[in-house]
């Protein structure tokens, strides 16, 4: 009698508890696949630049190079987004006659812009009637250009696109040139130096795009105004983007790009009706285990009787 007393309350225990992890299953289940589908997306990003500089300039007086690192109208989102305009940059350089600034660039236009939404970014520079120049040669400019544009355009979902002009006559240490497509273009002016030009360099890849109009790569050596040699790359109109991330697309139980949703939902009319009624898949399990309980209660019952 006590035995069957104390033995009943654990078995009753036991399938409670079992009963209970059962149910609990499914919803960790639903708990730990809403966790997973939660996701991010990437923004897009976009740049744009005038004109950047990496030259080094070596004076005649001193044995150490002078670091000449600017940029002009440089813009980028989504931290900034901007459409600036400049027409003249000048810079300081110790020892450079005298320390008096020089014009590096002058245009007539110097615009830049970077812009971002959810589904596209785009870079884009726009410089018209441009004069470059570096220390040493107040009067005779490295290039003079007409006009020059780059844009990069990057759409979510879609190939990114780069793309790259110059405008009109180019003329490069005095010298009117033809530029060409299929490589470099040299110049060399004795006395003064030698400038190479790469035209139109543009790079793509699933989501990013970049597009340069210009890039020079100077070598001068004028020996006035205290400057012995200049060199150093100068890259005009630079424009880059990176795409926003591809929304993901929304998932349809209904639909057949998901076969496990297809199956649940083509279940049985009775489980459908647990789900209405407040139950779940487990409902059955935890009725079994009910009458389980109740039949090996009756028979302990029925025992003690007949030990009585």
């Amino acid at each position: 009698m006590n035995g069957n007393h104390i033995r009943m309350p654990a078995r009753r225990l036991a399938a409670v508890a079992a009963a209970t992890a059962l149910a609990a299953g499914p919803a960790a289940l639903a708990t730990a696949g809403a966790a997973h589908a939660t996701t991010t997306t990437d923004e897009g990003r976009a740049s744009a630049a005038v004109l950047r500089t990496g030259l080094d300039v070596a004076l005649v007086n001193k044995t150490v190079d002078v670091p000449l690192a600017v940029s002009l109208n440089e813009v980028q989102a989504p931290r900034q987004q901007n459409d600036a305009q400049q027409t003249a940059l000048t810079a300081h350089l110790d020892g450079v006659d005298g320390g008096k600034p020089f014009s590096v660039l002058r245009a007539d236009v110097a615009t830049a812009k970077a812009t971002v939404t959810s589904t596209k970014a785009e870079g884009y520079t726009d410089l018209a009637h441009v004069r470059l120049h570096v220390p040493g040669l107040p009067l005779l400019s490295v290039i003079e250009v007409e006009g020059i544009t780059s844009k990069a355009t990057c759409e979510a979902g879609k190939t990114p696109v780069a793309s790259s002009n110059v405008l009109g006559s180019v003329t490069v240490l005095g010298k009117r040139v033809t530029l060409t497509a299929g490589g470099p273009t040299d110049v060399k002016v004795p006395g003064v130096g030698e400038v190479r030009l790469d035209l139109s360099k543009r790079e793509t890849t699933s989501r990013t795009a970049a597009a340069t109009a210009l890039e020079l790569t100077v070598s001068i050596n004028p020996l006035k105004l205290n400057v012995a040699e200049v060199e150093g790359t100068l890259t005009l109109a630079k424009a880059t983007c990176e795409a926003p991330a591809a929304a993901p697309a929304s998932a349809d139980p209904g639909s057949d790009a998901d076969p496990g949703s297809n199956v649940k939902a083509q279940g049985a009319p009775a489980k459908a009706d647990l789900a209405q009624t407040g139950g779940s898949s487990v409902t059955p399990y935890i009725a079994g285990g009910a009458v389980v309980l109740v039949v090996a209660g009756g028979g302990a019952v029925a025992l003690a009787r007949r030990r009585g």
